[in-house]
């Protein structure tokens, strides 16, 4: 033991001592000030210790004789009841912090926060460890601080006998706050962070164990509050951990989430969530709802889970298979379940991996679908919004992914989700994810799929004379109806009213011209005119707004071009634009003529 250490455990005693004697003779101004200076002086030593002031062998040496001795001094049975509820105000943090110093201080750290909650009384002890929980300073916001802290509030709360939905509401939030800023950090194999989720796991085994207690009302809400931590760790975990770490984790909550009575199928279309969450949220503040801000997440990767790893779903008591049929036999099921995927595919924190079987499990659903049959008495406009933003977060799987081949299933399940939307909804929804894209590849892919519509009704109406006449859908709602002309402009001729920017946004300015020249022969040949594309009026004001300027400007780009260093990269940009362009204006010339 250094000299530096023996010093350190001197004062420690000396101050301990000094703080018994005054509680002892009823001094509790003094006795106060001395339990401050107590605080402030263990406080300073964590740090320095925590922050490597010391030679790393000796911070964990006298981490452990720091913590050994706070023990000792506890566990006296000499000690007044008074004085341990005195330094339990500032003795369990300090015991945390030192816990962070090596896997046997975090030992010991818990053994003395056990000790405090051993012989305080329970609500005392709630209040201490909850705010302990929640107000580390910036130093110790790791898991080893925590680990210790969440043990001990495990223990308290089914200690407590009365109240318990208050306590544990009280509870829940300081603890999922706290797991939440943690997990914007970086992850490291080398910490804490199973002992820290299963800890945080273990506080819901409480929970549960408080409701088996109960009855009536108190009961169901409590059920609730314990369905959303689940939910929100479940997100969290997945999060922050990697897969074949966090398993464990993941099959603990698994089992609570069915002892929580939530399924599979439940979860996954959202409506055990909003149950849940409007019995437990109700007109609470936005605070306490931001603690829960990632329960859709964890509900559907929840299910994933299952999808991705057989013992998980066994956890959780579900049948996957009937899942899937069940989804497959209802189509506004399924886009509630995409409503609750999207989240999986959007959260830019959460693995690829688990992307990769949200993907897969999308599929599953999609492939197995035998007809797409709808009913007059459902406005699918309504699931406008819940489509379009599923949509969208599938894109963004196709766009960031690295794998090609997560890539290529993504867009299948993009078509499939699109063919599986109403007529009279699709065309509004892949209008406006054309709009609504920054990205030049993604608008090319999409108006790829515009085309790949129009083909399919063309190819319907030759197949059948009365095709049209028997839609049940207004003619204004199909592909070849004067908007697809309005969408084509946009790109051709953007908001902002200038041409669009190239070289970069050459695959969407190249993928229109070819919808619009498609469009333009297709119309002419079947002597048509759906989308009053071959009237007079409207052919003058597409050459001259759209198709001229244009070629004037991709004209100068190549020009330009030929002086930069990166000649040969914008040429082949902009040489099939120029071509398909050309040919364009061709078309438009020979049917101007005859005007």
């Amino acid at each position: 033991m250094s000299a530096e250490t023996d010093a350190v455990l001197f004062t420690l005693h000396e101050t301990l001592a000094s703080c018994s004697k005054l509680i002892e003779a009823g001094d509790y101004r003094n006795s106060d000030q001395s339990i401050a200076e107590l605080a402030d002086f263990l406080e300073s030593i964590s740090e320095s210790l925590i922050a490597g002031e010391s030679e790393n062998g000796d911070s964990e040496n006298a981490a452990v004789e720091i913590l050994t001795q706070i023990h000792e001094y506890v566990a006296s049975p000499a000690l007044n009841q008074e004085i341990v509820d005195a330094l339990a105000f500032v003795l369990p943090m300090a015991a945390a912090r030192f816990g962070c110093a090596s896997t046997r201080s975090l030992e010991l750290a818990g053994n003395v926060v056990d000790m405090f909650v051993e012989r305080c009384n329970p609500r005392d002890m709630f209040s201490v460890l909850c705010e302990a929980i929640g107000s580390p300073s910036d130093l110790f916001v790791i898991p080893g601080y925590f680990i210790p802290l969440l043990s001990g509030l495990m223990k308290v709360l089914v200690l407590i006998r009365t109240r318990h939905y208050k306590q544990v509401k009280v509870a829940v939030p300081v603890i999922l706050n706290v797991l939440k800023d943690m997990s914007s950090k970086s992850y490291d194999e080398d910490t804490d962070w199973e002992k820290l989720f299963h800890n945080a796991t273990g506080v819901a085994y409480s929970i549960r164990a408080i409701c088996v207690k109960l009855e009536g009302e108190d009961k169901k809400k409590l059920h609730a509050l314990l369905g959303l931590y689940v939910l929100q760790i479940m997100a969290l975990v997945s999060v922050v951990m990697a897969s074949t770490r966090c398993l464990p984790v993941v099959l603990e909550l698994s089992d609570l989430l069915q002892q929580c009575e939530l399924s599979y199928i439940g979860l996954l279309t959202g409506c055990e969530v909003d149950m849940i969450s409007e019995l437990v949220l109700g007109d609470d503040s936005e605070d306490s709802i931001d603690c829960f801000s990632q329960v859709r997440l964890g509900a559907a990767v929840a299910v994933i889970w299952g999808y991705k790893a057989m013992e998980v779903a066994i956890a959780a008591k579900a049948d996957l298979t009937t899942v899937i049929v069940e989804l497959q036999g209802n189509c506004t099921r399924r886009w509630e379940a995409l409503a609750m995927l999207k989240h999986i595919f959007v959260d830019t924190n959460l693995s690829f991996e688990l992307k990769e079987h949200g993907i897969k499990f999308l599929l599953c659903i999609m492939d197995g679908i035998t007809s797409h049959s709808y009913t007059d008495r459902v406005d699918y406009s309504e699931y406008f919004a819940t489509l379009y933003t599923g949509l969208q977060a599938i894109e963004m799987v196709i766009m960031y992914a690295s794998d090609s081949m997560l890539r290529k299933n993504a867009f299948s399940a993009f078509k499939k989700v699109l063919a599986d939307i109403p007529a009279s909804v699709r065309f509004d929804v892949l209008s406006a994810l054309i709009k609504n894209s920054d990205s030049s590849s993604m608008v090319a892919i999409l108006l790829g799929c515009f085309k790949e519509e129009m083909l399919r009704e063309k190819n319907e109406r030759n197949s059948s004379k009365d095709a049209v006449l028997n839609s049940e859908v207004s003619q204004a709602t199909l592909f070849w109806n004067p908007c697809v002309l309005e969408l084509l402009e946009e790109v051709l001729r953007p908001p902002e009213d200038g041409p669009p920017y190239l070289p970069e946004y050459s695959d969407a300015v190249l993928s229109a011209l070819n919808l619009y020249r498609f469009i333009l022969i297709t119309e002419a040949t079947d002597n048509s005119n759906r989308t009053g594309i071959l009237s007079g009026e409207k052919l003058l004001e597409v050459y001259k707004e759209c198709l001229l300027p244009l070629h004037t400007l991709v004209e100068a780009e190549i020009e330009n071009a030929k002086n930069e260093e990166e000649e040969s990269g914008i040429t082949c940009a902009l040489n099939p634009v120029e071509f398909v362009l050309d040919r364009c204006i061709e078309l438009v010339q020979h049917k101007l003529k005859p005007l």
